[in-house]
This record gives structure tokens, sequence and C-alpha cells, in this order.
């Protein structure tokens, strides 16, 4: 079956060609490394992952490029700087706080199963980048000098009688509904209130640059420039497939496309626009004020990262999904079955039917019916039949381990609070702090006790469970 893809911008689901089969191109939008990273953002990490194989699968491995961003510039790192390292300057402790952040986001998706990207690009590396775009969107009378501000015009983009898209065709909102629906940002150098910031002045002590088109103070980029220069630059003006989660598509991805389209003097940006549903917590939106805001690693400590794959991939990547105890008691049960059964098989070929429900635009409610076939004839076939479908999960980022260590791992994860494990840490740094090193080794004794490894340096304490 040839793979079919659901293409936000146009609202259709069509075959998908590539623009170049030697190079297939993906971008998705990465984390803004910070804190640790919620159940949520687990959900495109592992939905754009099984697309990754899949275009790896048809392409060839060599042939696929799939780029995933680092935001390590942003007001949320800022204060998180300087709340957790108010004793060094600004721009040391923000290294600090992104180096163990986005440590512990590489750490959690490992965990899920999910292959690194091709490549991983750092927003602070590409300044160069977001300043020819801006320049080029000056020259073009897209964009505007205000105030030491450059600001983008969506009435500029839209009056443009060209192969341009419209603003507001990917979210399929008109202006004036967008400009309802958004919190805009008042400012009395705006032109209209939908323009949005391409480059601001920085404040003192913030991480600054030389700014482009003439304004003579330090400055620093706005978010939707970023996103375009890091796809500039590692997939070209143009590329294959661009996703995130649906909370993106207005106004990050909308501004992305119009801050491309109008650089490059293009009708597109990428070719197919993907976007995964939301994720609810036991059908409740997930907060902290609801007390149900979890994260990947709170998550690890009481489950195996393949049996959140496999929870995730359960509903249909567009619709909402439920995350709930249950549903996880089901997943860690399938898995247990799946492992005694194929994990010390010898991989054989993935199997077609399951390369056929992914391709119906990664169908995986149809595929894990596949699956539990293909499970059926492994449990009384032949050795063929189990290294079909131990190369079928095994290609789905499942089987990482053998079936022993499956089970052991999966005993220790059980009875282990990640609440518990993170206060012991925080207290153990605080003992630290004041030279309490028989307090500090108690605590690391008992950790380890728990099956629990922490590991020390400059960035901050990390843990993982005992190999």
């Amino acid at each position: 079956m040839q793979l079919r893809l659901y293409d936000t911008l146009t609202k259709e689901k069509r075959p998908f060609t590539p623009l170049d089969p030697s190079n297939v191109r993906m971008y998705v939008c990465g984390p803004t490394v910070y804190d640790f990273a919620h159940i949520g953002n687990a959900r495109p990490v592992i939905v754009f992952d099984v697309l990754f194989r899949l275009l790896r699968h048809i392409y060839g491995a060599d042939h696929v490029t799939y780029v995933r961003n680092i935001t390590d510039v942003d007001d949320k790192i800022n204060d998180r700087a300087a709340r957790d390292f108010p004793a060094l300057p600004l721009n040391e402790a923000i290294r600090k706080v992104t180096e163990l952040t986005e440590k512990q986001f590489h750490d959690d998706v490992d965990a899920l199963g999910a292959l690194r990207p091709t490549v991983e690009p750092r927003a602070t590396e590409h300044i160069a980048e977001m300043r020819s775009i801006i320049e080029k969107l000056v020259q073009g009378g897209f964009a505007y000098v205000a105030e030491d501000h450059v600001l983008f015009s969506p009435q500029a983009m839209n009056a443009e009688n060209s192969i341009l898209p419209r603003y507001g065709a990917l979210a399929n909102r008109s202006l004036d509904e967008m400009i309802a629906g958004a919190r805009v940002d008042v400012a009395p150098y705006k032109r209209d209130s939908t323009d949005f910031v391409l480059w601001k002045p920085a404040k003192p002590g913030e991480p600054s640059w030389p700014s482009p088109s003439g304004i003579s103070v330090p400055g620093r980029p706005g978010w939707h420039i970023e996103c375009s220069a890091m796809a500039w630059k590692h997939l070209g003006e143009q590329f294959d497939i661009h996703g995130g989660g649906i909370d993106l598509v207005f106004p990050h991805h909308e501004n992305e496309l119009a801050q491309s389209a109008c650089a490059f003097h293009s009708d597109r940006m990428a070719n197919v626009w993907m976007h995964n549903g939301f994720l609810q917590v036991e059908s409740e939106k997930m907060s902290k004020s609801l007390g149900n805001f979890i994260t990947i690693r709170e998550s690890l400590a009481d489950w195996p990262g393949e049996v959140l794959r496999l929870n995730m991939l359960k509903t249909h990547y567009r619709s909402p999904i439920d995350w709930t105890a249950k549903a996880l008691e089901e997943s860690a049960k399938t898995l247990d079955d799946w492992y005694e059964i194929a994990a010390d098989v010898k991989a054989d070929r993935p199997s077609d039917a399951v390369i056929d429900a992914l391709s119906d635009d990664l169908n995986t409610p149809q595929m894990i019916a596949a699956l539990h076939g293909l499970r059926n004839i492994a449990a009384s076939g032949s050795d063929r039949d189990r290294g079909e479908f131990a190369a079928t999960l095994r290609m789905l980022g499942f089987l990482s381990e053998s079936a022993a260590e499956w089970k052991g791992r999966k005993q220790q994860a059980s009875g282990v609070d990640a609440k518990q494990i993170n206060d012991l840490i925080s207290n153990r740094t605080a003992a630290r702090a004041r030279k309490d090193f028989k307090e500090s080794d108690r605590i690391r004794d008992e950790l380890a006790a728990m099956g629990v490894v922490i590991k020390d340096s400059k960035e901050g304490t990390t843990w993982e469970f005992a190999r």
C-alpha cells in the first residue's frame, strides 16, 4: 500500500510523494528545555518516531532526514535559571538549566524507545539564519522595524497578489477570527493587532545578539522565527513533512508557514503538515491546579517506557487520548505476553499487514489489531512466524530487552514512587550544600536500595534505574 498522510493545511488524506525520494525530510517541533517534559509532550515524540521508522523502512535508513529542534532561548528558561542559580550571572545559569534539562529530556525519550533524530539543532546556534530570514522579510515588505522590534505583518502577506498561501489557511480561520480567539499582545508600535514579533530588544542580563535591520541595541529572536530558521538550515526552503501537537497549529505553525513562504516567495513550507491530538488524564485536562500533571520521568518510575509507548499508540494520533491507569495496566499485560512469545526470538522481516496499517495515515489502532493477529499465529506457529512477530515489534520500538530483563525491570519499576525519589534527591542536594555528608551518603544508600542510581555532575543530579 502506498503511504497516505492527512495534511492539516489541505484538510485531506492523500498519497505521500517526497520531493526527493533519496532524501525524505521531516521537521518536528521539539522541547523548550527548562523543566521535565510532561506526558503530553511524549505524544509527538512517539507519534513522529513511528513515522520516522516507517519512512526509514520504505525509503531506506540513509535516505530520511529527521530534524527535531531544541529551544534554548525563552522567558521560562530565564526565570528558571534566575530561580535555581541566583548567585550566577544569568547567561551562565541559563547554560546550566538548558544542559541539565536537555539531558533529562533525552534520557526520558530514550526510555520511550524513540530513535534520536538525524539532526537536533539548538535555537541559539542559528541566530545568523534567523537574521537572514528577517532581513528578507523586511526587504520584501512583509516585516517592519518599530521601536527596536521587527514585526511581521499578516495583512501585508494577504495583500500580496502572488503564489503565497493565505495567512490563516493552516488554522482555517480568517484574520478576524484569529484575533477574536487568541491572546494578542497590545503594543503602541504595532501597525495592526495581528502583527507578531520576529525580533525584540533584550532586557539587561538576558542572552542577546546583534540585531538585524540596522537596529543598534542587542536583541533576541521571537519564538516563531527560530523554527523557520532551523528548518531552512537543515532541510531547505521546502521539505516534505512538518509535525507537532495540535496546540501548535496557531499561532506557531501558522506563523512559521507565513515567515518561510514570504521569505522564499513560495506557496508552501512543508508539503504535509501533521498534528497529533490533545492528551487528557482520566478524562480531565492535565493541569497542575487539578493535581494530575504528570511528567514522563514520573510515569517511567511507575511503568517501563515501552508500556507508555504502547499505550500512546492505541489511539490514532489525530484523535484525543485519555491517559488512564486502567489502559496502562492493559498495555503492560499485553507487553508481558509479547515479551514471553517474541523477546528471545531471532527477528525475520516486519509484517506487511502492520506496514499497510501504518501506511494509512499511521493507523495505529489497526496496527495493534494486526499485531494481535500476528501474536496468535506466532504463539502456535513456526520459527518464521515468531521471527516475523519479533521483527515487527522491534521495528516499532519494542522488545529492547530480553524476556528476563523485561520481567525484572517491570517488577522493579512497579514499586517505586517518582515523587519520593525526587524528594530524596532534593533532600540530598540540600544536605550536600550544608556539608552534611553523612546525611547525603545515607540518602544515596536509601536510593540505591530502591534500585535507583543517581549521577552528580556540574549541571545537577539525575537518576535512573540500575541496569
